[in-house]
């Protein structure tokens, strides 16, 4: 028997990735002269890492002190671009939270900045349904990490975490918690513990 579901943020609770694509793209225009050319899809396969590398990749050709600077300003932007224009959560998500809040204490780990859960949190008037939530923002640490932390914090025994990425079931193995592979998301997985195609799977898994 679980105690506890620990779940990711991007491709799992929602995709804010077109929104975010437009809040970056107008970082590039009035930062940078590269084309304001990302996408959605661009950040689907990027989403999951943690934000240094993102910056590697889409900031290549500037020095790493300039890199981590523009996804600074790239971050801050997208915050204030979902708190105006809040990206839509996955079918089924908070009558999914709603069900599982009275069986489960529910936590979020997600490898983002500080802040950006606390923003998704508020743009979609989800808090009620979390007791806590950790990030690399808040720690300097990344996912395994994080979750640990959360276990450690609260005394749970018997966590699952719910995520989409090979990333994430990485952390989970590392973090000797068991995966949840949301198959809705952006990236895949091999072998999960178990599978869900869409939130409200949880209820009926656990």
């Amino acid at each position: 028997m679980i105690d506890s579901i620990i779940f990711d943020v991007d491709g799992t609770l929602w995709d804010s990735t077109d929104t975010v694509a437009r809040a970056w793209n107008r970082i590039l225009q009035q930062e940078t002269d590269l084309e304001p050319t990302i996408t959605g899809n661009t950040l689907k396969g990027l989403f999951g890492r943690l934000l240094p590398d993102i910056a590697a990749v889409l900031f290549e050709k500037y020095p790493r002190e300039r890199q981590l600077t523009l996804i600074d300003l790239c971050c801050a932007e997208e915050h204030r671009e979902l708190l105006a224009h809040p990206a839509a959560v996955y079918d089924t998500l908070e009558e999914a939270l709603e069900i599982l809040s009275k069986r489960y204490p529910l936590f979020i780990v997600s490898n983002c900045q500080a802040g950006y859960i606390e923003v998704f949190l508020e743009a979609t008037g989800l808090g009620r349904y979390f007791q806590d939530h950790l990030c690399p923002g808040d720690t300097g640490q990344a996912k395994a990490e994080n979750i640990a932390a959360i276990t450690a914090k609260h005394g749970l025994k018997a966590p699952v975490y719910v995520g989409d990425t090979a990333g994430d079931q990485k952390a989970c193995k590392k973090a000797g918690v068991p995966f949840v592979f949301a198959s809705y998301g952006f990236g895949s997985a091999e072998q999960p513990e178990y599978t869900i195609e869409r939130p409200l799977d949880l209820t009926r898994l656990f």
